[in-house]
């Protein structure tokens, strides 16, 4: 990629930012910042790559998306991350979301039930870069009871009910964001 490239690639990172994000309410300046400094367009496929700050969710690998910028945005600001918070993500996908944690929270933990999925994330260099995110495959929606209480989950992918187990999991007071609905989805936010 040219360098002429990469700027382009950047001036509409900070479009998406302004027109996307703030212009719909996301105050957060720490997750602005994260949102500013994480390449979206290198993790999507490369054919999607010019679509990378449009405002849609895209397709990734396996059969599966990438959320639309907004809405990683509004369920990161739902669960009002700190550094000394320990974070699980259901559903890594190619880790943009994950890398958006991992820049707000003290600990982060992603299961992804898709070995390719789990493999491509753990590849990316900008991935490599965070040394607190620790990976899980497996099937999130029986969480990761070996590290909980979390102080925060996050499920990228609706079941059609909140799994309890998932609750059990949250620290007093901890929140959790999950789109729920086979059909229609409906984005929650539960704090114990």
């Amino acid at each position: 990629m040219s360098v002429e490239d990469e700027r382009q690639l950047d001036n509409e990172r900070h479009l998406m930012i302004m027109q996307q994000i703030e212009f719909r309410g996301i105050k957060d300046k720490l997750l602005l910042a994260a949102l500013e400094k994480i390449p979206r367009h290198l993790f999507v496929p490369f054919e999607y790559r010019e679509y990378a700050y449009s405002d849609q969710a895209l397709p990734s690998y396996c059969g599966q998306t990438i959320s639309q910028p907004y809405i990683v945005a509004k369920m990161t600001e739902l669960l009002s991350l700190n550094k000394s918070h320990k974070v699980l993500e259901i559903g890594t996908g190619t880790g943009y979301q994950t890398a958006i944690l991992a820049e707000l929270a003290d600990e982060v933990y992603t299961i992804e039930i898709i070995p390719e999925l789990h493999a491509i994330a753990q590849a990316n260099p900008i991935i490599q870069k965070y040394s607190n995110i620790h990976f899980i495959l497996g099937n999130g929606y029986q969480g990761y009871q070996t590290a909980a209480p979390f102080d925060a989950i996050i499920v990228t992918a609706a079941p059609p009910y909140i799994p309890e187990i998932l609750t059990e999991q949250l620290a007093p007071g901890g929140r959790m964001v999950i789109p729920v609905g086979v059909y229609e989805q409906i984005l929650y936010l539960l704090t114990k």
